[in-house]
């Protein structure tokens, strides 16, 4: 009796605990949904020195607007020599440069100027959708260990979000975070950033990501563990289906359901030993019937 009522207690247990985890869920998706809509940036870590291709991923946040402009600016404390930009259909992309204070000097020769803003427009990225701009740089700068692509986003009815805010050390993430690339050296270690322009921290997103994982994990293991205690449980079912002695006290036997494969294979145990016995009996009949009987003989 104590085992059904385990049994029982588990099955209801388990809405409970979907339940909970589901709203556990839809909380953390509701809080993380218009951080999954910032401007980001793809990879967010390369060695410092090195040639990439860097892709900016720009959601529609609005719901009755179109993203028509998308302004990204390329950072010039650290310069990138050469800047190559993608096209993409149905946009039009224009490059601004400024001059170098001190020429950039590169295995490709030495530069004066650099890329310092690439704007693309004429397109449209409806609601509820997102557009990929991407660039090539050649080569990123060494001696820092981040960049901040800050970005700006304009919409068909006037709106405009600025991507430009940067982390601060022990203060929460920025509602409108700049996209951010980290700079490796070839340890794996960043190097120490050298301007306020570079620094901050980068996309959240890995974060987001792990915090997910952990949560549909529990949930997981919440539905496993639910399952478990569900498992149906008749008292001395485990000890009649290997063959062993039943402790299960008399009255509880009596008042405990015996599992269907257990019932079937008791009686057909029972069924079986009936035939043997039959066969049995019939099979000493036939042995006395076919013993000779021999006449006794008399005493002289």
């Amino acid at each position: 009796m104590p085992a059904r009522m385990s049994a029982f207690a588990g099955a209801r247990a388990l809405p409970r605990a979907v339940g909970v985890g589901t709203a556990a869920a839809a909380a953390v998706l509701l809080l993380a949904g218009p951080a999954l809509a910032h401007v980001t940036i793809t990879p967010d870590s390369v060695p410092a020195g090195s040639t990439t291709v860097l892709t900016f991923h720009v959601p529609n946040e609005e719901a009755h607007a179109d993203t028509t402009g998308v302004d990204i600016q390329i950072p010039t404390a650290h310069p990138i020599a050469q800047l190559l930009v993608k096209p993409v259909p149905g946009w039009t992309s224009s490059v601004r440069t400024v001059t170098l204070p001190k020429p950039l000097v590169t295995d490709d020769g030495q530069f004066t100027q650099a890329v310092s803003e690439v704007i693309w427009s004429g397109g449209k990225i409806l609601p509820g959708q997102f557009q990929d701009f991407a660039v090539s740089a050649d080569s990123l700068p060494d001696g820092v260990s981040q960049l901040a692509f800050k970005a700006i986003q304009t919409y068909s009815n006037g709106d405009v979000v600025r991507w430009i805010d940067l982390r601060q050390p022990g203060q929460p993430a920025p509602d409108h975070p700049a996209p951010v690339l980290k700079l490796t050296t070839a340890t794996g270690v960043a190097p120490v950033a050298t301007t306020a322009a570079s620094a901050g921290s980068g996309s959240d997103g890995t974060t987001r990501a792990l915090a997910i994982a952990g949560l549909l994990a529990g949930l997981l293991a919440l539905a496993l563990a639910g399952l478990r205690r569900r498992r149906p449980v008749w008292p001395g079912a485990g000890a009649l289906a290997r063959g062993d002695r039943d402790d299960t006290p008399p009255a509880e036997q009596a008042m405990a359901p015996v599992p269907p494969a257990v019932a079937k294979t008791a009686a057909t145990k029972t069924a079986a030993t009936k035939t043997a016995a039959t066969k049995t009996a019939a099979k000493t009949a036939a042995t006395k019937t076919a013993v000779p009987q021999h006449p006794q003989r008399r005493r002289r």
